[in-house]
């Protein structure tokens, strides 16, 4: 090969050819695109080539021996944006856009979940960037000193350039607006690629940027309209019917429901939840078709959506990127309504996902994270504190808030990659070949009876009789691309449709004093959360801007959308652009006239929430007569800084090591002036 290398344009078409050629491969074995027919094939194989072209073209334009210098970084870098993308699709069948990439505090807790969608045959995958530099290093008599002729480089880009016209005229003709309907990011990297993606991207997050700035309180009249005609009067019999009742919130991680009432081996997976479901419904309602409307922010998305009524961002976190907007969130509309204090336990670090900061925005009035309990070696596991010690040591705290509350636990251990010890596994794997599918039973147990322990727990503190209780998952715990794994589990040809109706993560709700009605079948998901709450509670959401229903109104809107575009309602669903109808799970060829008007309504309702966001809107808007716009800088969330009541500081130091009581005495002051 070297031999063969005797010019720059010789070695510039041997990098073009190694990385075009490596990106179609990636495409067909990482990526789940969804190739439909002999145009989209093409397309998935020529659109690596007008980038490659016009970014590798860049490098033509230096002199003598940069040239090849620059050609090796440039296929450097595209080489390592296609991996990154490789890694991160693995487990959230998605594409990196800029905001997750601001999201650099949360790499340090990530570090096993990503190492462990690592394979070994990773390393074919730069194999060629090696060889490129070997070549580089080793080819001297092509590097002269004399810049190239300028009609080449330019010659090489123009290509780039009509080659990427040509190829999104023909993506228009398979997809037309292709550009203006982006909420699944498959479509574009399946039309256009994994680079001219990035670059789109790119403009879109600037387009962004400009949106608050530009923005003016007449942007929000239309969000208000569109909230006031979708509002669904409350349930009369159950209106205020739990005033000042506290409320324990419990975020399920990662939990699909199917894991309810399923057995691996002819064990029960869930016994203690599925005890809540089948003979607790005297207490318990089940929504047995409730979704996580979910994207890039996972937990975080969760968070955001069931507090605020929002939908998360179509790309990155809202936490992360829209953490100093202006927020009407639950905790701070019961506080200022009914003077709820509020506090979110989570056994990870106050930093992740943004936390520490946007919970400010909220009005939460504690947040108790990893320096509130004991994080020595054997108590944590994967991203923090396993959740039987968090549940236990939580408790102490919990009894000591001022009441009423509104307090949020989020569970961790049963999260990807699904880590669990030896001496806490009380079921076996189930037996697919594939790792975090079969260990995702075992820490499901876990958490199981984590939350038995709980409950026992509430109970004896006097906390379960009288408080609303309700747990929800908040996003998927096994990706599509386990759609072998998942086959396997349960004895079917996995499908895109399929798999949509596995995205069911539970809602059970307990509300004090009032009978539970067992298993419920109507289409709900987070978004409509917040408005149920605030009803139970006797507060009305119609005066706030919220983009779900009450769940138990009679005229709840059984319409449940995703974030990218697809939507489930009990008659019709929307996956992948492809319409189904829900009772026969046939496809619908022709979508009638109803179908295209819900298709319609899920469009409009994801660009105003994203208007909302965007603009930060809600800064100019004011709920109701009194309403105090919540002030970040009236709350402090460090152990030094924060107000601790005496009960709860007596109780909080007994689960702390000798060493923190010993450090607190050294400052000079006793334990209760600290």
């Amino acid at each position: 090969m070297r031999r063969f290398i005797s010019s720059k344009m010789q070695f510039f078409t041997i990098a073009a050819i190694l990385i075009w050629i490596k990106t179609y491969i990636v495409y067909l074995v990482e990526f789940n695109l969804g190739i439909q027919n002999v145009l989209q094939h093409f397309l998935l194989f020529i659109n690596p080539l007008s980038s490659t072209l016009i970014f590798l073209g860049i490098a033509l334009f230096a002199r003598g021996r940069r040239v090849g210098g620059y050609i090796w970084l440039i296929h450097l870098f595209m080489s390592l944006l296609l991996y990154a993308n490789v890694v991160f699709y693995r487990f959230n069948n998605d594409f990196i856009t800029l905001p997750v990439l601001t999201q650099t505090s949360n790499f340090g807790s990530l570090g096993n979940s990503i190492i462990s969608l690592m394979n070994w045959y990773d390393v074919f995958y730069m194999l060629d960037v090696v060889i490129l530099l070997v070549l580089f290093l080793t080819s001297k008599q092509m590097w002269k000193h004399e810049r190239m002729k300028l009609r080449r480089p330019v010659a090489i880009m123009t290509i780039g350039v009509l080659l990427f016209t040509f190829n999104v005229i023909l993506a228009e003709i398979d997809r037309p607006q292709l550009l203006k309907r982006t909420f699944d990011r498959n479509y574009i990297v399946k039309y256009l690629g994994a680079y001219n993606f990035t670059i789109y991207d790119a403009i879109q997050n600037l387009k962004t940027s400009t949106e608050r700035v530009l923005a003016d309180s007449d942007d929000l009249t239309e969000v208000r309209n569109y909230s006031m005609l979708k509002y669904a009067k409350p349930n009369e019999e159950l209106f205020g019917v739990a005033e000042g009742k506290n409320i324990i919130k419990i975020h399920l991680e990662s939990f699909h429901s199917f894991l309810i009432n399923f057995e691996l081996n002819g064990e029960e997976v869930t016994p203690f939840i599925n005890s809540l479901v089948n003979e607790q419904q005297d207490e318990f309602t089940y929504f047995e078709n409730f979704f996580h409307q979910t994207e890039q922010g996972k937990t975080a998305d969760a968070e955001l959506i069931v507090d605020n009524s929002l939908y998360g961002l179509p790309q990155g976190s809202a936490f992360v990127t829209k953490g100093k907007n202006t927020y009407q969130s639950l905790p701070a509309i019961l506080n200022q309504k009914q003077g709820y204090s509020s506090a979110i336990f989570h056994g990870d670090g106050k930093s992740f996902w943004n936390r520490d900061e946007i919970y400010k925005q909220f009005g939460i009035d504690y947040f108790f994270y990893d320096a509130y309990y004991d994080m020595s070696e054997e108590q944590v596991i994967g991203y923090g504190l396993k959740d039987k010690p968090f549940f236990k040591e939580s408790m102490p705290i919990l009894e000591s808030l001022p009441q009423p509350f509104y307090a949020h636990l989020i569970t961790l251990t049963h999260h990807h990659p699904y880590l669990i010890d030896e001496e806490d596994a009380t079921i076996e794997p189930a037996d697919t070949r594939d790792g975090s599918v079969d260990r995702y039973f075992q820490t499901a147990r876990y958490l199981d009876e984590s939350l038995e322990m709980f409950f026992n727990d509430l109970k004896e503190a006097g906390l379960y009789e009288d408080s609303i209780i309700f747990l929800y998952g908040d996003h998927y715990g096994i990706s599509e691309n386990h759609y072998r794994a998942l086959g396997e589990i349960f004895d079917t040809e996995m499908t895109d449709y399929k798999y949509a109706n596995l995205q069911r993560v539970p809602f059970l709700i307990k509300i004090p004093g009032v009978k539970g009605q067992g298993t419920i079948s109507e289409y709900a998901g987070q978004i409509d959360v917040m408005p149920t709450i605030l009803h139970l509670v006797g507060i009305d959401s119609h005066d706030f801007i919220v983009f779900g229903t009450d769940m138990f109104s009679e005229k709840h809107n059984d319409l449940v959308a995703f974030r990218n575009g697809d939507f489930m309602t009990a008659k019709y669903a929307k996956v992948r652009d492809v319409y189904y109808d829900n009772e026969t799970g046939e496809v619908i060829e022709e979508p009638n006239e109803e179908l295209l008007e819900i298709n319609a309504q899920v469009m409009r309702e994801l660009n105003l929430s994203d208007n909302v966001l965007q603009g930060d809107l809600l800064r100019f808007y004011t709920p109701f007569e009194g309403w105090e716009p919540v002030d970040p800088s009236n709350y402090f969330y460090d152990e030094n800084q924060l107000y601790i009541p005496q009960s709860l500081k007596d109780k909080w130091l007994d689960y702390k090591n000798e060493e923190v009581e010993n450090e607190l005495e050294s400052e000079g002051n006793t334990i209760e002036e600290n």
